[in-house]
Parts: C-alpha cells; structure tokens; sequence
C-alpha cells in the first residue's frame, strides 16, 4: 500500500505513475542507477502544425509524442485525441506503456501521444487532414521496428489507416510494403487483425473471471457498472453480460445512466449507433447525476474512460467489491490507499487492459511475417497469454501479502532492470 501525507496536494497522472513505480523499486531494492534511467523518458516531442480548416481557415495544432524506454524493444503506445492531452499527460502514459509492455513479456517498450483536440467539434474531413499532417510531422520518429502508434481514446482504426497511408507515402515504392505495421489497430482491409477491436475488453472480462475463480465468486447475476462506453467499455460488458452478469450504470464523456433491473447491453449500443455516440436520451434507464456514478449500487466497477477518475473525493463511497481497470490510471493513490483499506479488490490497469497491446502484437507479428490468423486463433491466443500473466500477478502478491498494482509493478520492472544488468550500460 503506498501510503501519502494528508498535507500533499491531489497529484495528477505523472505524479501517481511515479510514487506507484517508486513504491515497487523500494521494494525490491532496484539498482539507484537503473532507477534513475527509468525515472525519466528517453524523448519527448512537442510538434506544432498547422492544417486548413473546411472554411478554408488555418488553426495550428498541438501534437505529443513521448517515448518512455526500448530497452526491451521498439517503443509501443496509443495516440488520442482529448483536450487534456499535455506534455505531463503523455509522460505518465508512456510509463504506464512501459510498464504493462514489460508485465505482458512483450518485445516492446513505452511510448504514447497524441493531439490536444476536442475531435467532436472537427468534421471528419478535418480530421483526416489533422492526422495525416500529424503523421508527416512525426516522420521518422515513429516506425515499424522503432515506434509503433495505436488507437487510444478518440482514434479508432480509421485514424490508423489514414496514418498508415500517409507513412507508407513518404517511403520510396521498393520500402512502402515493409511498413505496414507502423501502427497496430488498423481495419481488416489495410492489415488489421481479426480480435484487435475486441482484445481490450476481452481483456478486461478475462481478468475480473479470473479473478472471480480466485476468489470463488459466481459472476453470474453479479451487477457491474462501466464508465466509458466506448469500445473498451462496449466488449467487457458485452463479454460479462454473456456471463451472466448484469450492466446497472453506465457514464460517458455526456451523460450517466442507471437501471436497477439491468441495461441491455446490445440495445443501449445499437441506440447509440444512432445517437452521434452517445448514451444521452436512452429510454430504458434513468438519468443519474455524472458526481453519484460511482456510488451506484454494484459488485463490479470498471472504470474505462480517463485517468484519475476514483480518488479520495468518491473511494469510500464506492459499494462495488473489485474494480477492474479498463482505462490507464483511473485510480489515483489516494482513491487507491482508501479501496484497499475497504477491502475492495483491484486489478490494475497494467494487467486488466493489457488485451489490446497483446493484440496490437499479434497484429505487428502479422503484418511482419506476412501472415493472417483466423479470429479463433488470436482469441485463443490472446486468452493462453492474458492467464499466463494473470497467473505470475496474483501468486507474487500472495507470496508477498500485498496488492496486485505492486506485484504487477515488481514483475515489469524486474524484467526491464535484468536487461539492463545483462546488457551494460553504454559506453
């Protein structure tokens, strides 16, 4: 448990990633010099833009891109596009890239990125031409065998083929071939894999039923509640809700609903198919104010929207008995230190969303060996993976008698400072 000084000031999302990653280096004595490398990020970008808008006007944007640490490969991390997007933000979620790349035993090390944009207020033609300018901007700071981009929040596998595109344009037409796998998360039909719109979430379902095992808890009619509806959100309450599991609270970016007697998972995604994305308006569940969702009535918490969203304003408020962590921080130290002195079970977000990068793998192995795998194969895959690391999760926080953050921390930094001891530091 890390514990904090009731005189500090509410941290943000770097300042949580790095008292979370210190708390474990104290505990397993990590080397002071490999500490200081991976207390800090090997290159941070800031790119300025400019793009013409459909008016014929010209704004100029903010881009990030920030590459935490490669020592176990070619960077690996998601862009979005949010108003929040900073230089800080980035750093913190390039950490926690690295962190859950290193957990999962992939080639891959930590980036992350993206534009401080409210993609809502653009039309999708300003949107191509944003991405694609962003793209040329970064030019050689991303690429296939160096760093590799992914959907995150607000991009989806669209923006990955407008990206694609663009990279493989400014190759000569003997190299386009070979840089496909630039990003991970593209659509079928421009080397995307078959699972990769689900693996998140499948993720995410897979760690609360293994969890559920432990514990011998029946999911079944067990009420859970998402906040974030988007396709992480979507696939773990589709995934549960096929478990037997009922959805009782949903809140995204506009509104918060809530039904006692169950949401349908199906019917609230196909209305928001027709509802601009939205769960705003939907007749089959009541309105709840946005500050009282997570004081909803449930078993199951999963919060799969931004970071920072259970702190010590709502942690003790908060009835459900696990949270699963489908969003990269949506638990800040605090909000974490009051859950665990409750008794209330985390799954922490390293490990419970860790589907989609090991999807974005299979999709990289893919594209580079010249392969298509069938739906069945990457599920399978996916899940032999996900068990596999849940399993070395769970047996370290029981031999050390702590939570499942800190054995999660203490596997992916272990891995990282043996490379290092192995390889030397250079010169």
């Amino acid at each position: 448990m890390i514990t904090k000084s009731k005189t500090q000031l509410k941290q943000g999302m770097l300042e949580n990633v790095m008292r979370q990653f210190n708390h474990a280096a104290d505990i397993i004595g990590l080397n002071s010099n490999i500490r200081k490398i991976l207390s800090i990020t090997n290159n941070e970008l800031l790119i300025h833009f400019p793009v013409k808008m459909d008016n014929g006007d010209v704004e100029v944007f903010t881009g990030y891109r920030v590459q935490h640490n490669n020592a176990l490969g070619p960077y690996k991390g998601g862009l979005r596009y949010h108003p929040t997007v900073d230089i800080d933000a980035a750093k913190a979620l390039a950490m926690w890239m690295t962190w859950k790349t290193s957990l999962a035993g992939l080639p891959y090390g930590g980036a992350k990125g993206g534009i401080q944009i409210d993609p809502s207020k653009y039309s999708n033609a300003e949107l191509e031409r944003i991405t694609r300018r962003f793209t040329y901007a970064l030019g050689d700071n991303i690429g296939p065998e160096h760093d590799i981009p992914a959907p995150d929040v607000n991009t989806n596998s669209q923006t990955m083929a407008w990206i694609v595109d663009t990279y493989m344009s400014t190759k000569s037409p003997a190299e386009r071939s070979k840089n496909q796998h630039v990003v991970t998360g593209k659509p079928l039909g421009s080397g995307g894999s078959e699972g990769r719109d689900r693996a998140t979430g499948y993720g995410v379902f897979l760690n609360i039923k293994l969890w559920a095992e432990k514990k011998k808890v029946n999911l079944k009619s067990k009420r859970f509640i998402v906040q974030g509806f988007g396709n992480v959100g979507y696939w773990t309450a589709y995934f549960l809700e096929n478990e037997g599991a009922k959805l009782v609270g949903v809140q995204d970016a506009y509104g918060t609903i809530a039904n006692s007697d169950g949401i349908e998972v199906s019917k609230l995604y196909q209305y928001m198919q027709g509802n601009k994305g939205s769960i705003v308006g939907y007749a089959l569940a009541q309105v709840v104010d946005k500050d009282s969702f997570f004081e909803l009535d449930c078993d199951i918490c999963i919060p799969a929207a931004l970071g920072n969203q259970i702190t010590a304003d709502n942690a003790a408020k908060i009835k459900a008995f696990l949270i699963a962590e489908g969003a990269n921080g949506p638990t800040d130290v605090e909000g974490e230190e009051i859950l665990l002195k409750n008794g209330v079970g985390i799954i922490p977000d390293i490990l419970c969303n860790s589907g989609g990068v090991i999807g974005s793998y299979f999709e990289w192995l893919q594209n580079r060996n010249g392969e298509l795998w069938q739906l069945e194969e990457v599920m399978a895959k996916l899940e032999k993976k996900m068990k596999e690391v849940f399993e070395k999760v769970y047996e370290t926080a029981e031999n050390r008698d702590g939570d499942m953050r800190t054995a999660a921390y203490i596997i992916a930094i272990e891995r990282i400072e043996k490379a290092y001891v192995q390889r030397g530091i250079f010169p």
